[in-house]
């Protein structure tokens, strides 16, 4: 069960090369497909989110044709189903594939065809959030775009892209239509910028979810004693079960959190927040959803009912129907680690 993981993050090495052949595109820092995992896991461990933003003119420049794009989608549903993941909501730009006359209404299509082909041939099912990038003007017409196509595919919206000059409220315009709509959306916020990017995401633009939210810590005193104080802001997220779409293993890279062991999921998980767990991007972070979950685990020493807690949590926040939530719930995910529960296994990855 996976809620933040962005499309453009989770391309094989192999496809990048092909489909930088097949497009023309001569940009890629090596041609071999190991080399360039390895460039793209190296250049994202800078620990700074502009430096992290850089690698995806790779992945987007080879995602410009709409073969391409229905390519990644589907190769996305599958690898994340050979991951043990029964659900995921997957973001993309509509607006970084347009270089080559794509319209918006022709990426949206091509990726929503690809996750359903994905989706029917592994047994997963994909949900999509079209995102818009925060330092640009399109939000309201992707906002539109989402509504549009939200009976066929398409789950949410979402904004992304470095936190820092771009408040979620130069987007309000956009935020304000989709609650007019009844339609569901996440804002990026707290990963990179502190509390006002949080309260901001929350109390002026309505967000239904916080997408990381690790900053949420900096609301919350005595960390470090068994009865930690939330201030006002911490314990409105939490009261109104907002759910944090957490990144572990991205955070760390980004700075959003020094190491893996030192997260803020450990005290907001202790503290029960709505907290899930996710990948954000899969080539960059060389992560999948288990191997997240494996981390947690010896940093923490979470059980089968720790990872059964988050996976739960993340199910209830997905922006499908109740009905829906509820039938995975407790019809696949419960069995399932029930399951796992019962063999005795300890392997996560």
């Amino acid at each position: 069960m996976l809620l933040h993981d962005h499309l453009d993050g989770g391309l094989r090495p192999e496809t990048i090369v092909e489909l930088a052949r097949a497009g023309g595109y001569d940009g890629l820092p090596a041609t071999d497909a190991e080399e360039l995992r390895t460039w793209f896991t190296e250049a994202s461990d800078s620990g700074s989110l502009e430096r992290y933003l850089e690698t995806f003119q790779h992945t987007v420049g080879v995602m410009q044709s709409q073969e391409a794009l229905r390519r990644v989608a589907y190769e996305c549903a599958e690898d994340l189903a050979a991951d043990g993941v029964v659900y995921a909501e997957v973001r993309y730009a509509p607006e970084q594939h347009t270089r080559t006359g794509l319209s918006m209404e022709q990426v949206v299509e091509a990726v929503l065809a690809g996750f359903e082909e994905g989706g029917r041939d592994h047994g997963i099912r994909v949900g999509t959030l079209l995102t818009a990038m925060r330092h640009q003007a399109r939000s309201m017409e992707i906002a539109e775009l989402a509504v549009r196509y939200r009976d066929v595919g398409v789950v949410g919206f979402d904004i992304a892209g470095a936190e820092a000059g771009y408040p979620p409220t130069r987007h309000l315009d956009a935020f304000e239509y989709l609650q007019r709509e009844n339609a569901h959306f996440t804002i990026h916020a707290g990963e990179a910028f502190g509390l006002p990017s949080i309260w901001q995401a929350i109390q002026w633009c309505g967000a239904d979810r916080l997408g990381h939210g690790v900053r949420i810590v900096d609301d919350i005193t005595g960390r470090d004693t068994p009865s930690p104080t939330l201030g006002r802001l911490a314990a409105y997220v939490r009261d109104k079960r907002i759910p944090l779409e957490m990144c572990p293993t991205s955070n760390v890279q980004t700075g959003a959190a020094k190491s893996i062991a030192e997260h803020p999921i450990g005290l907001l998980r202790r503290l029960s927040f709505r907290v899930t767990v996710n990948t954000d991007n899969r080539l960059m972070s060389g992560t999948g959803l288990a191997a997240e979950f494996a981390k947690l685990v010896d940093a923490f020493g979470y059980d089968w009912d720790d990872l059964q807690w988050f996976t739960v949590n993340a199910m209830k926040s997905a922006f499908i129907g109740f009905d829906e939530r509820l039938e995975l719930i407790n019809g696949v995910i419960k069995p399932g680690f029930a399951q796992l529960k019962w063999t005795g296994s300890r392997t996560l990855t």
